[in-house]
């Protein structure tokens, strides 16, 4: 069965555990909403578990790979800048939609309560996050050079070790011998360990999604049900609607006016790719008929696409990247936050540089948002609702990320002067 039908499922069943059994459930002797908590935090224990080995070893192997294939050239330095300008721009689109929609208010209140956040919760992650509101932009950018690495990946300053993670990987491959060869392959062979890990937790999540779902119901009740329904898919549209703007509106306004060609074409080029990726959730499930769909029916050459595509699969994720800035804005105003310049700055280039080490395989974004939350002082528990709405927003969101690598590749082989790439403006 697939996951997102075994999640479906365990969602129905939380449902309707959470509403016969309560707070205060018993059954020979078991208490139910001590296994809900159980549960749930085990499952979030697993992700947190992964979170260090994960990002450091997929964006060092990453950015490794790119100085082998000395991407700091012409070719390379192009890549990188329509990859760091796509996702700049959709996390800008996410920002905008979620401060004028506000999907974590209810009727102009904080959301907390439907969504099974206690007073005392809500509290304590204010107090946490006002200790970040008092510093400035200046001081996001000093955490991002921690003094002491393992002591930052410790203590959760993710800021400072992906930072770190880059300059590893560029560096790595600078050095003569062997030497770089051996570094080479023992973080590849650590990422592809750490990709068959959260490959078997992401397995898990139907449990996970039943242990946090059934405790929220457990606390709510049914006559909170509804609101919550409602906050759910306010958020959800949300999502959906920034997804759509940056799909249809900000991408194509770049394949128009940067590479010149017909954005209706482009879609229809890439139209295999794209229910491909929406169907399996998974970018790199879905690369090698994204690099068929831009070579042949998009007229891309093979040496732009296969430099341009592998890395966009591993590093160009627009749609990670705005749900990442959704969620945690969205649960912020659940707690009733009121987000600083420099918060959401930091959340911005956070959600940025996470998005490059997402594995790109369904539902691993949630590591990043859990990042993300313990960066700005939310607790990671927050992201249990959302995992109700995750799978069809994470198929959504993973067709932006493979058309944005298709346009990356469209626009970089015109600026490379290749003929023949869909039709040219008249």
């Amino acid at each position: 069965m697939k996951l997102h039908w075994k999640i479906l499922i365990a969602l129905l069943l939380a449902l309707v555990a959470g509403l016969l059994s309560g707070t205060e459930g018993r059954w020979l002797g078991i208490h139910f909403y001590a296994v809900y908590g159980f549960m749930g935090t085990l499952f979030m224990n697993a992700l947190m578990m992964i979170i260090v080995p994960l990002i450091m070893s997929s964006i060092i192997s990453g950015i490794a790979g790119v100085g082998e294939t000395h991407a700091l050239g012409r070719l390379g330095l192009k890549t990188i800048a329509f990859y760091l300008i796509s996702g700049l721009l959709a996390i800008l689109v996410g920002l905008a939609m979620v401060n004028t929609l506000q999907p974590g208010l209810i009727g102009g209140e904080p959301a907390q309560q439907v969504l099974g956040l206690s007073e005392e919760e809500a509290a304590a992650a204010r107090e946490r996050v006002q200790v970040g509101e008092d510093t400035a932009i200046s001081d996001v950018f000093l955490r991002m050079v921690p003094p002491n690495v393992i002591a930052a990946a410790a203590n959760g300053q993710m800021l400072g070790l992906i930072f770190f993670s880059l300059l590893f990987g560029y560096f790595m491959t600078r050095i003569e011998g062997t030497r770089s060869q051996q570094l080479q392959e023992f973080w590849q062979g650590l990422f592809e360990v750490m990709m068959r890990i959260t490959d078997w937790v992401i397995r898990f999540t139907p449990y996970g999604v039943f242990g946090l779902v059934a405790k929220v119901v457990a606390e709510t009740g049914a006559e909170q049900l509804e609101a919550l329904a409602i906050s759910l898919g306010t958020f959800t549209l949300t999502v959906l609607l920034a997804l759509a703007i940056h799909l249809f509106i900000t991408l194509p306004l770049l394949l128009r006016f940067v590479a010149g060609v017909s954005p209706w074409r482009h879609f229809q080029a890439m139209a295999p790719a794209l229910l491909t990726s929406f169907s399996t959730a998974s970018s790199s499930a879905t690369l090698p008929l994204t690099m068929e769909c831009v070579e042949k029916n998009a007229g891309v050459s093979n040496r732009t696409s296969s430099f341009v595509l592998p890395l966009g699969a591993t590093v160009n994720m627009d749609g990670t990247a705005l749900y990442e800035c959704v969620v945690v804005m969205f649960l912020a105003q659940a707690y009733g936050l009121e987000m600083s310049l420099a918060t959401q700055f930091t959340v911005v280039l956070l959600a940025l540089l996470t998005s490059i080490g997402v594995a790109g395989i369904p539902a691993a974004s949630l590591v990043a948002i859990a990042i993300i939350l313990n960066t700005v002082g939310l607790p990671i528990e927050a992201i249990g609702m959302i995992l109700v709405v995750d799978r069809i927003l994470d198929m959504c969101r993973t067709s932006v990320n493979v058309f944005s690598d298709s346009c990356g590749a469209v626009i970089i082989g015109r600026s490379e002067g290749e003929q023949g790439i869909l039709q040219e403006r008249k």
